[in-house]
């Protein structure tokens, strides 16, 4: 589609989770790496909370919220019907962000929140894992037999949450939950949407994410 503009930052999971859903949606359009120390004054001008994901619309519009591009990608395309049971997933995915997310922050930088263990951080986010580990207990994807939205939206903070110490999580109880991290490292989708951009810079060739 002519006219639209990502701005990402490869490893965010947040950008993660946007670049899925329009690699999924099979949209064409132009993706700007972000340097994160570095934000270039094209993105502070459209987006003053200066954070990735950020799409621009080809009519000006912007949105700034990962779960706002991913939703507007599926409006444009959704072959395998990601968005059944919208409200179940929806929700699940704001365990993720409202719950879960802050715990694995904590959980990543432990010597920066010495208030607390990093064992006990680690146990706060097993709270929203089991409830994961449970959604996976009759089915491959936590809404059913193939990837859908929360999937999408879920798996990239739960890489992150395995990365902290993989032996730990991979000798964990969570062995559903194991098989479905590693179906999605494995998928092609993913492999594709984590392929290296050099940082955008003004005046150059523009980069297209999907060609």
């Amino acid at each position: 589609m002519a006219g639209l503009i990502l701005y990402s930052f490869r490893r965010c999971p947040f950008a993660m989770r946007a670049r899925l859903a329009i690699a999924y949606a099979e949209i064409q359009l132009e993706l700007r790496e972000v340097v994160l120390k570095n934000k270039p004054e094209q993105l502070l001008q459209i987006s003053p909370k200066a954070t990735v994901p950020v799409l621009q619309l080809a009519n000006g519009q912007v949105l700034e919220q990962s779960l706002d591009i991913m939703l507007w990608a599926l409006e444009q395309r959704d072959t395998d019907l990601w968005l059944q049971n919208e409200n179940q997933q929806r929700a699940l995915i704001e365990q993720c962000d409202l719950n879960f997310k802050p715990w694995l922050d904590k959980y990543k930088y432990a010597d920066r929140h010495p208030e607390h263990s990093l064992d006990d951080y680690r146990q706060q986010c097993c709270s929203y894992l089991t409830i994961l580990e449970r959604q996976l207990g009759c089915q491959q994807y936590l809404f059913g037999a193939k990837l859908s939205l929360a999937d999408a939206a879920i798996f990239p903070f739960i890489r992150q949450f395995a990365h902290v110490d993989r032996d730990w999580f991979y000798k964990s109880e969570f062995t559903l939950l194991q098989t479905w991290l590693r179906a999605q490292l494995d998928s092609e989708l993913f492999k594709g949407i984590m392929q290296k951009y050099p940082a955008w810079q003004l005046g150059q060739q523009p980069q297209m994410f999907i060609e």
